[in-house]
């Protein structure tokens, strides 16, 4: 299923393992992003931006950055039955060698779609869509066995596909979202006590905790939940994993951000990579760091994400260039083993696909 050219769980890999690396599930919307623009729009006012481009989005994002960092990713969701929806089932099934065979398409349901306007390192979203109709009858084979499984949590929604990929053996990281109650209880994310890791910032983590600070917060998540990560913007991330009895900091790494949108779930990706691997609990972290800060390089949220010719390109510059922290270039080390012998010049630029050019290939705009 992946079509990634390094394959990091190879050493991990047994006859009897299961077929897909990584299921998730969520909403795919089609991403219409603006660049290039000076200064938020001015209302009553027209604005050019000097650049668009268009790719899957929502969970979309997630996937991509697993399946380009060699995962065999598995995606569950509804595409509409529209060109939106063909564009996107296209990029991502054939694109990014993603499983959609849990995935369906609705008749007459028109695609999701955000616009996302990019400037000054931020951004601004508008987006329409309704929900999608539910299956008539749920799959069986929904979710397949997996190796892990990625869960959005949001309170009081649990979702019965996380207990039932629990009990098949998949390892549960769950991430969470801004909580619209204002309640910050952690009773109310029933299948957090399915995960064995929970991925929240800094700011959702000292709402749950009522701390002051993102490394006590992650202690006391650490007692709910064997494996804690808060991530921490422009001060890097710090984990506490309560089952090994270690802990772990990594501080961000500094670059011209153009736009966030999806960084959090490369970091994400990141991760889940690094602990599916084996590795220790600060290379984990290393990478999930350094796939987020490459993908705030680059616009768009699924475009962005990095694959290991990104991250070998990225590692074959910073040893080149003079006067290095040491102790900061040994917290890489390990890409040693990993990134392509031969990476490409930096930067690496990535076309933006379009919908308008499918008949000559996939340009830039």
């Amino acid at each position: 299923m992946s079509k990634a050219g390094l394959d990091p769980l190879a050493g991990a890999r047994g006859p009897d393992d299961p077929a897909v690396d990584v299921y998730l599930t969520g909403q795919v919307f089609l991403d219409i992003i603006f660049t290039g623009l000076d200064s938020a729009p001015v209302r009553g006012t027209e604005s050019w931006a000097r650049g668009m481009g268009m790719s899957p989005g929502g969970v979309a994002n997630m996937a991509t950055a697993l399946a380009r960092l060699g995962l065999r990713t598995s995606l569950s969701a509804a595409f509409g039955d529209d060109m939106y929806g063909d564009y996107s089932r296209e990029a991502l099934e054939l694109g990014e060698g993603i499983d959609l065979a849990q995935s369906r398409t609705v008749p007459g349901w028109h695609s999701p779609v955000t616009v996302s306007m990019a400037y000054e390192g931020e951004r601004t979203m508008v987006t329409h869509g309704h929900e999608a109709p539910a299956p008539e009858e749920p799959d069986p084979a929904c979710p397949p066995r997996s190796r892990a499984a990625i869960a959005s949590l949001a309170p009081g929604r649990p979702q019965t596909w996380v207990a039932q990929a629990a009990r098949h053996g998949s390892r549960i990281f769950g991430d969470v979202g801004w909580d619209e109650t204002g309640r910050w209880d952690l009773d109310d994310l029933p299948d957090l006590a399915h995960c064995e890791a929970f991925l929240p910032n800094a700011a959702e983590a000292m709402a749950y905790t009522r701390t002051d600070s993102p490394r006590a917060a992650a202690h006391r998540l650490a007692e709910r939940v064997p494996l804690v990560v808060v991530t921490m913007g422009a001060d890097g991330a710090y984990a506490v994993d309560s089952a090994a009895g270690v802990t772990a900091e990594v501080p961000a790494i500094s670059v011209e951000a153009l736009d966030p949108t999806g960084a959090g779930d490369v970091f994400v990706a990141g991760f889940v990579t690094g602990t599916l691997a084996g590795w220790p609990l600060a290379d984990r972290l290393a990478l999930a760091g350094l796939t987020a800060a490459l993908s705030v390089q680059e616009f768009g949220g699924s475009q962005s994400a990095p694959s290991w010719a990104e991250i070998g390109s990225w590692w074959d510059r910073v040893r080149k260039v003079p006067d290095q922290d040491p102790v900061a270039l040994r917290r890489y080390a390990f890409l040693d083993a990993l990134v392509p012998c031969t990476a490409r010049p930096w930067p690496l630029r990535r076309a933006v696909p379009t919908i308008g050019f499918r008949a000559g290939g996939v340009r830039g705009a």
